[in-house]
């Protein structure tokens, strides 16, 4: 599966129209946290995205933010990424795919790698049901490197 293939304004209707399905009323500051998930390729942290939210509603809740990712993890709209440091969030591809993350600064950064047929292979020898899978490769990134 290729990485964002969805337009930016297509996946963020799509959400949105699965939060409205689900019951959920799209508040500003909802809109806000999927904004800010499916626009960036930082793969945020919920602190970062909370302090981005609070910029134009400065009395949005930590809550409101963990609430709001917990029920687009549950409805497979964003893909969490638990590190040692605390987790990272993307909404631009919500599916498991492999990642190159600096050991430096914390950088995380898409590889467009398809590991879809490997974990089908897997399942398949291994008589293994609902296979998924997390890849990621550690480096310095190249600002890190002072280049």
């Amino acid at each position: 599966m290729a990485l964002n293939t969805v337009p930016p304004k297509k996946r963020l209707d799509d959400v949105l129209a699965k939060l409205k399905s689900a019951g959920y009323r799209i508040t500003p500051q909802r809109l806000a946290i999927v904004k800010i998930l499916i626009d960036s390729r930082e793969h945020p942290s919920v602190e970062q995205i909370y302090r981005q939210v609070r910029k134009d509603f400065p009395t949005t809740s930590l809550a409101t933010v963990y609430n709001t990712l917990e029920r687009l993890k549950e409805m497979g709209e964003v893909l969490e990424l638990p590190f040692s440091g605390g987790s990272r969030y993307d909404g631009r591809n919500p599916h498991p795919h492999p990642h190159l993350v600096c050991t430096v600064c914390g950088a995380v950064e898409d590889l467009d790698i398809d590991l879809g047929p490997a974990a089908e292979e897997v399942a398949a020898k291994r008589g293994y049901a609902d296979v998924r899978h997390r890849l990621e490769f550690y480096g310095i990134c190249p600002r890190c490197q002072g280049g």
